[in-house]
């Protein structure tokens, strides 16, 4: 049986490696009908903290690892205890100022990667390993292979930072009659600048990724291209889909590089094929807390004005850059909007513009956009000399969607208003 573990410490948050980590776990796991176990390293009492278990809990759900159970090494110090007795008795470790120590054997320790292939180690460079401190709490290396063993865990897939672990847990397996798991050591990711990923170059909380707007599928499909892929040059991949394709194999053995570009594109594409009604969803607590929408707000017209914008949205927060002119009084005017207002006879054209909308009976695309085209051409202007003018006016913004969607959307009254205003 396949048995794999992500064994996070609630000492601080989810951050981009340990996922991509723990999806990787969870790919292997699932793609071969096994069991992902969820393992928190909480021997540290002084650092760890309930606030980063819960966030770390919740972002996994969030990002759909659901796993099939859950250990904490703070539940399991007595056999901790039971293990280092049972070396010291056989004599394979020795008491030294109240801590146990684990004698290292002199060897060439050669492992077989399933990301790197054969990696050997000369042990005789490694010095004897405390396995539990004076105060009574076993050591990282040690609790992780007590844990590992009693857990049944088949294949160990962590961070290439722990290679050098792993020949002193290799040791301790040995000294202890276990079997050994299998192992396989992802490369790092990098920033854009080479070197290890920092909060500066996109080391951020999945929790802050979540308040930015990203969608949780295009987090997990942006992750699983950091170092694998389903072939073909596909981009999309949806997590069941890279269930039925992933092979350890095929990890890549180069560190990859994150890139939050290629995030936000992976993301545009989900929030376009989005269903709108559930998107609209997530989108108004945003809108709430920006004070956008009222209690009885017309969920139908915000769900047309969501459907107006998704294919634009690279994040869910760009809505309200894009869409803030709806539920404004006034418009905020970028420098580039007021440009396009400062055109010699637009003062004229805006008046006769108004004038003529004001006269439909019906607001809607069909007779706004008529009516716009009957002036143009009667005042022997370009359509686009009036296009981007009349959007500055509407919207305070130079780019968006087709300027008559936006006039029905924006109705009737706000449109003349803010027509007038721009006249004045």
């Amino acid at each position: 049986m396949i048995r794999v573990r992500f064994a996070p410490s609630p000492t601080g948050y989810l951050h981009i490696g340990g996922t991509r980590t723990a999806l990787f776990n969870f790919l292997f796991a699932k793609a071969n009908q096994g069991q992902f176990i969820l393992r928190i390293e909480d021997t540290d009492k002084k650092r760890s903290d309930k606030k980063y278990l819960e966030e770390i809990l919740d972002s996994l759900k969030w990002l759909g690892f659901n796993w099939d159970e859950l250990y904490f090494q703070s539940e399991r110090l007595q056999k901790y205890q039971e293990f280092a007795d049972k070396l010291l008795k056989e004599e394979k470790a020795y008491r030294s100022e109240g801590a146990i120590i684990l004698r290292m054997p002199q060897m060439n320790l050669k492992i077989e990667d399933q990301i790197h292939g054969l990696i050997g180690f000369d042990t005789a460079v490694i010095k004897d390993q405390v396995l539990m401190k004076s105060d009574g709490s076993a050591t990282y290396n040690f609790a992780c292979v007590v844990d590992d063993a009693d857990l049944k865990i088949s294949h160990v897939i962590r961070g290439d930072d722990h290679i050098s672990n792993t020949p002193k847990q290799v040791v301790i397996y040995q000294a202890l009659g276990l079997p050994i798991p299998k192992f396989a050591h992802l490369p790092l990711i990098l920033g854009k600048d080479g070197g290890r990923l920092s909060k500066r170059t996109g080391a951020t909380a999945i929790s802050d990724y979540r308040k930015m707007g990203y969608l949780p599928e295009a987090i997990v499909n942006y992750l699983m291209l950091l170092g694998w892929s389903p072939g073909e040059n596909q981009e999309i991949v949806t997590l069941d889909s890279a269930i039925r394709k992933f092979s350890i194999k095929k990890v890549n053995k180069t560190a990859a590089v994150f890139n939050l570009d290629k995030l936000n594109w992976i993301n545009n594409q989900y929030l376009k094929k989005a269903d709108t009604k559930k998107l609209t969803d997530l989108l108004i607590p945003i809108l709430q807390a920006k004070k956008y929408l009222s209690e009885e707000f017309d969920r139908e017209w915000l769900e047309k004005i969501v459907k107006l914008y998704q294919p634009r949205l690279n994040t869910l927060h760009d809505f309200c850059d894009w869409a803030d002119f709806l539920f404004l009084k006034k418009p905020k005017f970028s420098a580039e909007a007021k440009e396009k207002l400062s055109g010699p006879g637009l003062k004229n054209a805006f008046k006769l513009l108004s004038e003529r909308l004001e006269k439909l009976e019906t607001f809607e695309m069909a007779n706004t956009e008529a009516a716009f085209r009957e002036l143009v051409q009667e005042l022997n202007m370009n359509a686009s000399e009036l296009v981007h003018p009349t959007r500055a006016a509407l919207t305070g913004k130079t780019i968006g969607p087709g300027l008559f969607e936006t006039m029905v959307i924006l109705g009737k009254i706000k449109t003349l208003e803010r027509l007038r205003a721009a006249i004045n």
